[in-house]
């Protein structure tokens, strides 16, 4: 079937039957409204009055005769957009409220831990020592880094041969070391871990401390060793023993420190020194708690304030280092008990019992100057 097209806006024209009122449909009470033509393309249908009658009148809702047109949609009010944007706001403040707080509190972390790591230092070696990070708090790292610092002293005198330790404190060849272990002597040999040999000559000695400072002749660039603090040491702190026992230079043994300030007599003369004499090894004589120890010590002695320890230390070690862990000379080794002696059998089983002694450094330290002086008492 055929479609009929009618134009836009026109109306479809009813058959009347009948005139006026009785009319077939009844024709409307007003005239319907019609379009008014602007522009190519574009109709407006005016408001007028609605079929009730109203022309924008009271009760004007302010769009006039613009009733027939799409009405805009309606705005939020003002209020509602200041009520959704004060939780944005919260949100705001306390996001940055947080990163403020979190980077303060990342400061004050970073800042704590570097002040609690500060004793150890941030380099690769611990501070005032040449112990790797890695190595430190080790018998191995001690000794890796410190055993190039202890010599062995070989002394000759009327008396016989006298063998001990001693420790490098500068790179022209200073050495500390126990007075009875050159005391008397007539020809001194001091060999390095290296294996080279020196003359040395005595600077000075302090037979009241039993501490001796002896230099080599025609050395330099040798590595020294860093004096500690025996002040801060307590018992159960954890040692090194270096030196050079029955003439195995650079023999290394570990320990505790088992006491300190204890009152230890040792013999003064050389006619009681302790290193190990015409290639056997003498008794090491000395006096502690009231008893003798490794046979008489004579007329002639002298106490001092001692550091117990149950690290080895055998003949020999007279004048060695006794180290703490961060590498760090805290003790000059100068006496230990031998139980061979007191019974009075053969030297042959004798050996550490883990009783031994070492004068504290900070009494070196004390004495340096004097013995660099070298006034020899």
């Amino acid at each position: 079937m055929t479609e009929s097209q009618r134009p836009s806006g026109e109306y479809p024209m009813y058959p009347s039957y009948g005139n006026g009122d009785a009319a077939y449909p009844p024709p409307p009470s007003y005239r319907p409204a019609q379009p008014i033509a602007t522009g190519p393309g574009t109709t407006v249908w005016p408001g007028g009055g609605g079929a009730d009658g109203h022309s924008g009148g009271g009760g004007d809702d302010g769009y006039g005769d613009f009733h027939g047109l799409p009405q805009p949609a309606p705005q939020p009010p003002a209020r509602g957009r200041r009520r959704v944007g004060r939780p944005v706001a919260l949100l705001t403040a306390v996001a940055v409220a947080a990163a403020v707080v979190g980077g303060v509190t990342a400061t004050a972390i970073g800042q704590f831990t570097d002040s609690g790591s500060s004793g150890s230092g941030t380099s690769s070696a611990v501070s005032g020592t040449t112990v790797s990070q890695s190595s430190a708090g080790t018998v191995a790292g001690v000794a890796q880094a410190v055993s190039p610092t202890i010599v062995e002293i070989g002394a000759s005198s009327n008396a016989g041969q006298s063998t001990g330790s001693g420790v490098i404190i500068t790179s022209d060849g200073e050495i500390v070391t126990n007075n009875h272990v050159i005391a008397g002597a007539s020809t001194i040999k001091v060999t390095l871990s290296t294996g080279k040999t020196y003359t040395a000559k005595v600077v000075g000695t302090d037979a009241a401390k039993d501490l001796a400072l002896i230099k080599l002749e025609g050395a330099s660039g040798l590595k020294t060793a860093t004096l500690g603090d025996s002040s801060s040491l307590k018992v159960g702190d954890q040692v090194v023993a270096i030196g050079s026992p029955e003439g195995l230079t650079g023999t290394v043994t570990s320990g505790i420190v088992s006491a300190l300030d204890r009152d230890v007599t040792v013999a003064k003369d050389s006619n009681s020194g302790q290193g190990q004499q015409g290639g056997g090894r003498s008794d090491w004589p000395f006096e502690f708690g009231g008893q003798q120890f490794n046979g008489d010590t004579g007329n002639s002695t002298t106490t001092y304030k001692a550091i117990q320890t149950d690290a080895s230390l055998n003949p020999g070690n007279s004048g060695g280092a006794l180290i703490n862990m961060n590498g760090e000379i805290i003790g000059i080794n100068s006496a230990m008990y031998s139980a061979s002696s007191s019974d009075g059998s053969n030297s042959a089983g004798a050996g550490s019992v883990g009783l031994g002694f070492a004068i504290p450094v900070n009494t070196l330290k004390a004495d340096l100057d004097t013995l660099r002086s070298g006034n020899s008492s």
